[in-house]
């Protein structure tokens, strides 16, 4: 049997992505030593591995495939394909920042104030690259953890992966730029790419999990209503197409759904209720696949 060997995040973006392969169709389990969690896919291999790493073993084939974030597939300058863009992280479903910090006290306001200073971070390379764009020398060095608490004291700034911005701010810290916005990637080695079988492996996870992502802000709206009532109800629905009407049982009733944005439910609602809708469920989705 053909096997897909494929590399997952361990830390920080593990539980989240999980998670995404559970509503996927993927359930994924590991104990707290297992660097090889079981998948319900006779078909995949999985291997837990640190984001950081993840790009790096792709590219040299030791993986078929993985889940990282565009920060380290830079960081780690990886050649790799980019299969899909999976905009999730730890916190939520948006893109993470790596921003240059420095204290609220601190004289520095912009990168070129940073000539000739100490700055502490995880991501050497991509701080490297960010001060040669611009044209600035300063001391680099590695950070083993505890980034934010190196400020003042210790270094002048710090380069730090941000969701929220909350550590910084609990830490008297203020962002002076923005040195690059990642997102989670799902990535394969450029060789497995080119072998028909494990492509469409490949495609069929990547299909699943954008499908799982899509339903992460979607609901479907069921209702019932007059059929004179169409034209008004269906006007109020957004929809990813146009929602869907079957007659029922009862002359002169159809029942509508659609597929809706989750955030604007409170508003449809009230609005669907007065212009005749009854029996209104919203019902949770796990994947939407346009």
């Amino acid at each position: 049997m053909s096997k897909l060997i494929l590399g997952l995040p361990k830390g920080s973006l593990q539980e989240a992505t999980f998670m995404m392969l559970q509503k996927a169709g993927f359930k994924v389990s590991a104990g707290t030593r297992s660097y090889m969690p079981s998948v319900n896919d006779k078909e995949i291999e999985a291997r837990l591995i640190r984001a950081q790493e993840i790009s790096r073993y792709v590219e040299h084939g030791m993986l078929d495939a993985g889940i990282t974030g565009y920060d380290w597939i830079c960081e780690n300058g990886s050649d790799v394909h980019e299969v899909a863009d999976l905009v999730y992280a730890k916190q939520g479903l948006r893109p993470v920042r790596w921003v240059l910090a420095v204290h609220n006290d601190s004289t520095i306001r912009s990168v070129q104030d940073l000539q000739g200073k100490r700055i502490a971070t995880e991501a050497v390379g991509m701080t490297k690259r960010y001060l040669d764009k611009h044209g600035v020398q300063a001391e680099i060095e590695f950070s083993w953890g505890a980034t934010e608490a190196k400020v003042p004291e210790l270094v002048d700034a710090i380069v730090e992966l941000t969701e929220t911005g909350a550590s910084l701010r609990a830490n008297n810290l203020r962002i002076v730029d923005v040195v690059l916005e990642s997102t989670t990637k799902f990535i394969a080695n450029r060789q497995a790419w080119s072998d028909p079988w494990k492509r469409r492996k490949v495609e069929q996870i990547a299909l699943l999990l954008q499908g799982a992502l899509a339903a992460e802000t979607r609901v479907m709206l069921k209702m019932n209503a007059p059929k004179e009532m169409v034209a008004a109800l269906t006007g109020i629905l957004p929809s990813l197409h146009a929602p869907t009407v079957n007659m029922l049982s009862t002359p002169g009733w159809v029942a509508i759904e659609s597929v809706i944005e989750e955030k604007v439910v409170r508003e449809i609602i009230p609005a669907l209720k007065r212009a005749g809708a009854e029996g209104i469920i919203e019902l949770p989705l796990n994947k939407v696949v346009p």
